[in-house]
C-alpha cells in the first residue's frame, strides 16, 4: 500500500473532488496498535485481516512489554488500541481507556535449546539449572514465573530477567540460556529452534489477556472495529490456531 503524505494527499482529495464530487476523498487511515510481545505473530494475521476487509486502514503494530507500553500510554502516547498480557497492565491505565475486554489466555511452558543439554526436566529442575533466563517481574509473564515458583515451592535464580517475553525465547535460541520461561503460544511460533518441557504447576499462573481502544484515539471507530475484530470469531479462530485459549 503506498502511504500518501499529508500534503501530497490534501491536493489530491481537491483534485478527486474537482472532478467527481465527494467519491473516492476518503484518505487511508493508519490504527496503531500497542500490543503485548506474546501476540506479535497471531496480531501479525489478524492485522492483515482486518486490513482486508478495511482496506482504507494501515495497522501499525508496536511489540513490547505490557508494562512498558501501559507506561508509555500513561505518559501521553498516541495510540488507538491497547492490548495488554495481563489485567493488571490495563487496570493502571483504566482511566484512559475505554471498557476493556478478554480476549485470550495464555499459560508458561520451559524452552530449552535442541537437545536439552541441561537435562531440565520439571519446574523444580530450573532451581539448579546454571543459566535461566526469565522475564522481569514487571512484566506479566515475569509475574507469572514468580506466582509458579510460589505455588511450586521453588526458587529461582534467573541469570537475567527480560523486558519481554520474545528476549527470553532470543536468549534460548541464540544459545546463550539452558532453559527460559515462555508462554506456550512462543514456544509454538519458535518451532524446531526449541524443545519444551511442560510442567502442571503453569496452570496455577493463567494469564489473561484484555483489549481496549485508547480515549482520544485518532481512529476511534477504526480502534473499536479493530477490538471487536479480534474479539470476533476471525480473531479467535487465529488466536485459538497460535495456541492461545479463548473465552
Amino acid at each position: 500500500m503506498v502511504r500518501i503524505k499529508p500534503m501530497a494527499g490534501a491536493v489530491l482529495v481537491s483534485v478527486l473532488l474537482a472532478g467527481c464530487g465527494a467519491a473516492g476523498s476518503e484518505q487511508d487511515r493508519t490504527l496503531t496498535v500497542l500490543a503485548a510481545a506474546s501476540l506479535t505473530e497471531s496480531f501479525d494475521e489478524i492485522g492483515q485481516r482486518f486490513h482486508a476487509e478495511h482496506p482504507d486502514v494501515d495497522v501499525k503494530f508496536d511489540y513490547q512489554g505490557s508494562s512498558t507500553l501501559a507506561e508509555q500510554i500513561e505518559q501521553g502516547r498516541p495510540a488507538d488500541v491497547f492490548a495488554s498480557a495481563n489485567a493488571k497492565n490495563m487496570t493502571e491505565v483504566g482511566g484512559q481507556v475505554s471498557p476493556q475486554q478478554t480476549f485470550a489466555t495464555n499459560r508458561l511452558t520451559i524452552v530449552v535449546p535442541p537437545g536439552n543439554p541441561a537435562r531440565v526436566q520439571s519446574f523444580a529442575d530450573l532451581a539448579t539449572a546454571r543459566n535461566v533466563v526469565v522475564c522481569a517481574p514487571q512484566v506479566p509473564c515475569g509475574a507469572a514465573a514468580e506466582k509458579v515458583a510460589d505455588a511450586a515451592g521453588v526458587r529461582l535464580h534467573p541469570a537475567s530477567e527480560e523486558n519481554d517475553v520474545k528476549a527470553v525465547l532470543h536468549k534460548v535460541t541464540a544459545g546463550e540460556a539452558d532453559a527460559g520461561l515462555v508462554y506456550v503460544t512462543d514456544a509454538a511460533a519458535a518451532g524446531d529452534q526449541v524443545e519444551t518441557v511442560d510442567f502442571p504447576e503453569s496452570q496455577q499462573a493463567l494469564n489473561t489477556y484484555p483489549i481496549a481502544a485508547v480515549d482520544n484515539a485518532a481512529e476511534p471507530e477504526a480502534a473499536q472495529e479493530f477490538v471487536e475484530f479480534v474479539c470476533g470469531p476471525a480473531g479467535r479462530e487465529v488466536l485459538t490456531r497460535h495456541g492461545f485459549g479463548v473465552p
